[in-house]
């Protein structure tokens, strides 16, 4: 009995489909220690915000990313659209972080009892500079470069 024959086309529609697959699947298990890499598909939970309109600008131009009024002493504010967690860990001092757990990449999901939480597997990072708390994460959040301008958090 022959073998059936497949077309070439379908041949190479399969092999696109089964490696598009397997990429996702490996991106999936991606570390992140860099800090530059952002999972897709991860959000903030409740309870974060998300950045202030971009029409906002600060003297600069920059957009403003949060207003100081909107980060409270000793906690923060997570910002879903550009992935950037913005704390206070002191009256008038502000720091940021990338949003992006060093773990497996999960978006954190809060910030309390001073540290930054990632709801996927319980790792914290310190309000202050970003290291870590309590693991699996083993590398810090990168910092993010801000800066206040009047009551406005921009990019810096």
């Amino acid at each position: 009995m022959a073998e059936p024959s497949v077309p070439a086309s379908n041949r190479r529609a399969l092999l696109a489909c089964a490696g598009a697959a397997c990429a996702a699947v490996l991106a999936g298990c991606s570390r992140y220690n860099s800090g530059n890499g952002i999972a897709g598909g991860q959000s903030a939970s409740a309870g974060s915000s998300s950045a202030a309109p971009a029409s906002a600008a600060g003297s600069n131009g920059s957009a403003v990313l949060a207003r100081t009024t909107d980060i409270p002493v000793g906690g923060g504010k997570i910002l879903a659209g550009p992935k950037i967690v913005i704390t206070q860990p002191k009256a008038g001092s502000f720091k940021a972080f990338t949003a992006v757990c060093t773990h497996l990449g999960c978006t954190v999901g809060s910030v309390s009892g001073g540290t930054i939480n990632c709801p996927c597997h319980g790792s914290k990072f310190s309000v202050t500079n970003g290291s870590v708390v309590n693991g699996p994460a083993s590398s810090p959040l990168a910092p993010v470069s801000i800066k206040v301008q009047g009551t406005s958090i921009v990019r810096g």
